[in-house]
């Protein structure tokens, strides 16, 4: 939870600062950090930046196969509906 919030105040420092040119809607943004966090964003430390740290490798691994679990039921859930 602690680094949701850190990874959301950078978010909202960088948007404050025109980082960013185009303009986006909480939803997208709120959509992206959700997606970079289901990629193991949150598992990148300041010693492995850009990747994820090889010590948090089969924990991203195993988010990833939750979260593709998790989305081949809704589409099947949503198939037989």
């Amino acid at each position: 939870m602690k680094t949701l919030a850190i990874t959301a105040v950078s978010l909202s420092v960088l948007m404050s600062s025109g980082a960013f040119a185009q303009s986006k809607t909480r939803t997208e943004v709120y959509q992206e950090l959700i997606e970079a966090q289901q990629n193991g964003l949150n598992y990148v430390t300041d010693t492995s930046y850009p990747d994820v740290n090889p010590i948090f490798a089969a924990q991203v691994a195993r988010v990833k196969q939750e979260h593709l679990a998790q989305q081949r039921a809704a589409m099947k859930d949503s198939t037989t509906n």
